[in-house]
């Protein structure tokens, strides 16, 4: 079961907003694909989250792009940023990424964007949303959201 972004905020805006404000801390991140003979594939992704949808540009040709219409499963991981601090926590989202090939959508798309042309455009349907982060120096707390089960929350010591 997968779901796209405004659904995932809707049934947790708390944590969506945590997700949104870290992949908006920094311009790039880390995208895992999986290349044809199955190995993971990472690069480097600017991210977009907009109309509810959130939206992954890339340059036409590129090996991610190839990679996502040969196999749609992605994990997509947020900048940690500088040092150890981590801000908001470690975000990350796995789902599967359906390439928009739609004129008019893609046009939405660069008016709000500007991305180089020709590219690629895929929007994420989510099968799951992580956040790890340190509370009161003392736990590790993971968060795990999965659109057919209620938000879980793990504390480890």
């Amino acid at each position: 079961m997968a779901t796209n972004w405004a659904a995932f905020a809707a049934a947790e805006p708390e944590l969506a907003g945590t997700v949104e404000a870290r992949f908006g801390a920094f311009t790039h991140h880390v995208l895992a694909t999986l290349r044809k003979d199955g190995s993971p594939r990472t690069t480097g992704l600017e991210v977009r989250f907009l109309d509810g949808e959130l939206w992954l540009g890339m340059m036409p040709g590129s090996l991610k792009a190839l990679d996502l219409r040969r196999d749609a499963r992605f994990a997509l991981q947020a900048n940690p940023g500088e040092g150890t601090g981590m801000g908001g926590g470690d975000v990350r989202i796995a789902g599967r990424a359906v390439e928009v090939r739609d004129p008019r959508e893609k046009a939405r798309y660069s008016e709000e964007v500007e991305p180089p042309e020709p590219f690629h455009l895929f929007r994420a349907e989510l099968t799951e949303v992580v956040r790890t982060y340190v509370e009161d120096d003392t736990y590790l707390v993971v968060q795990i959201w999965q659109p057919d089960r209620a938000l879980r929350t793990v504390k480890r010591t």
